[in-house]
């Protein structure tokens, strides 16, 4: 019956488009399915502000690893480990902030510099990752919100139908129908910030990995260097 809806709920939609009656007719649904409407538009409204502020996050996270590696190798034979320091202080990201942290531990040995990538790398990470769990509450909280909206929808039916005493079929199709609206904008308030969520969280996926083989590198970059001097 959901996965009907939704076809129905999608038809429907492109029929309004075409007619571009498509904000009267979101607006009708709206008001008709009744006051669990409310928290479920806030669920899409939150949700999607905590995705734009990842979005413009992980946007800004988001360099190009092996001309950064480039760099900072360049600028470490120019001016050593300062040179690569001041590199990293002026080039954006997580990557680089970590870099940072391990030359600035450098003169301390290669294990220093190491333990500080791997310190300052799971604060980055959670950098990252922040805002995602307010997502996936948003994922969970919506549907529910649409069932327990067509729970009470389906209550009010039933007690029109006692109020009426007999079973006209406009009652009761009229009633599922307004019960049903709760569900089916729940879940595809889920559906859209789902897609979203996986998409933050292959994009958080793919910068760690960046992080870890380019601190791999980084430090064999140090022990070369020291080899040298």
């Amino acid at each position: 019956m959901e996965f009907s809806g939704i076809i129905s709920f999608i038809n429907a939609i492109i029929a309004q488009t075409s007619d571009g009656g498509l904000l009267t007719w979101l607006q009708e649904k709206y008001i008709a399915g009744g006051l669990f409407m409310h928290p479920i538009l806030g669920c899409l409204v939150l949700g999607l502000a905590f995705s734009f502020e990842r979005l413009w996050t992980l946007s800004r996270a988001n360099i190009n690893t092996k001309r950064f590696l480039v760099g900072v190798k360049q600028a470490m034979d120019d001016g050593g480990i300062d040179g690569a320091k001041n590199y990293c202080a002026n080039t954006r990201g997580p990557i680089a902030s970590v870099f940072h942290a391990g030359l600035l531990r450098a003169d301390e040995g290669i294990e220093a510099a190491e333990k500080a990538i791997v310190a300052y790398g799971g604060i980055e990470m959670s950098f990252l990752e922040r805002g995602l769990i307010w997502i996936s509450t948003f994922i969970s909280l919506a549907p529910m919100l649409g069932f327990t909206g067509t729970v009470q929808g389906m209550i009010n039916a039933f007690d029109a139908i006692k109020e009426a005493n007999q079973i006209s079929p406009s009652i009761v199709a009229g009633g599922i129908a307004i019960a049903l609206l709760t569900t089916l904008f729940g879940l595809v308030v889920a559906m859209l910030l789902q897609i979203l969520y996986n998409y933050f969280v292959s994009r958080i996926d793919k910068i760690v990995i960046d992080m870890e083989e380019s601190s791999v590198e980084l430090i064999d970059t140090l022990v070369t260097y020291q080899k040298k001097s």
